[in-house]
């Protein structure tokens, strides 16, 4: 099969593009390292010629709620138009639990992307998950202040990306089937706490700040909003198991 990955270098994508290829797909990386910008729909539709499935893993670094809503809106409408014009059969796309009714920060975008492919006219299907275990990895990467970490106050139920990754192509390789059951990673974790052991496997001691941010969107993350619902699929990987590989690469490089 031939699949297009849009977001193909970021946390997730690269392990779905280094699945689909081990599976044997042909395999098209749609990202600003391949000289794709997709935020212009520019020469999108012909780079889309032949490709039966589109798997849309964009991001942004941006938190902010305007930044974020104008990316992800922009770059699905180029998407989904740019795969009616060539014929893609199927448009996957992946979100966040608790997102769709978000109204603030870089959740509102998903809720705007989940939005525009459920209007689609191309067929689709949408999976929702818990944030990756490499959500700590990202926290500390957006930098610290006065020598402190500062971490906003969350629960959440990481999942690791290859777990997603392989449920992500086996979606793709379907057929579009809508709203996937959700899926969600083992065990509830402190995003604070998850940044402290993070930063304690990277042998970086500096203090980490909670804090609580403020409106709907904050107080939903404090107090589970963006948790599964009972029942939901569990993945296998705990953030500790994810931690323990980490600090074996660094023992044994």
């Amino acid at each position: 099969m031939k699949i297009a990955i849009a977001g193909a270098t970021g946390a997730i994508g690269t392990h779905v593009l280094s699945t689909a290829r081990s599976a044997g797909h042909e395999t098209i990386a749609l990202s600003r390292a391949a000289g794709i910008d997709l935020t212009s729909p520019r020469g999108l539709a012909d780079r889309l010629v032949g490709v039966e499935t589109v798997i849309d893993l964009t991001s942004t670094r941006s938190l902010s709620a305007r930044v974020s809503v104008a990316f992800f809106a922009t770059v699905t409408e180029n998407l989904l138009a740019a795969e009616h014009e060539a014929g893609v059969r199927h448009h996957v796309a992946l979100s966040i639990i608790g997102a769709s009714t978000a109204n603030s920060g870089y959740y509102a975008g998903k809720a705007a992307q989940e939005r525009k492919v459920k209007n689609s006219d191309v067929p689709w299907s949408l999976l929702r998950t818990t944030q990756f275990h490499e959500f700590a990895e990202q926290t500390v990467s957006r930098g610290s202040m006065f020598g402190l970490q500062l971490v906003p106050a969350m629960r959440s139920q990481p999942i690791a990306a290859r777990e997603v990754a392989v449920e992500v192509l086996r979606i793709a390789t379907g057929e579009p089937l809508g709203l996937a059951p959700d899926l969600a990673g083992p065990r509830e974790e402190d995003l604070p706490d998850m940044v402290t052991r993070y930063l304690n496997v990277l042998g970086q001691k500096r203090p980490v700040l909670r804090v609580n941010l403020p409106g709907a969107m904050g107080r939903a993350m404090r107090h589970g909003g963006l948790l599964p619902a009972s029942g939901t699929r569990l993945g296998k990987q705990t953030f500790q198991q994810w931690l323990d590989t980490i600090a074996s690469v660094r023992t044994n490089p």
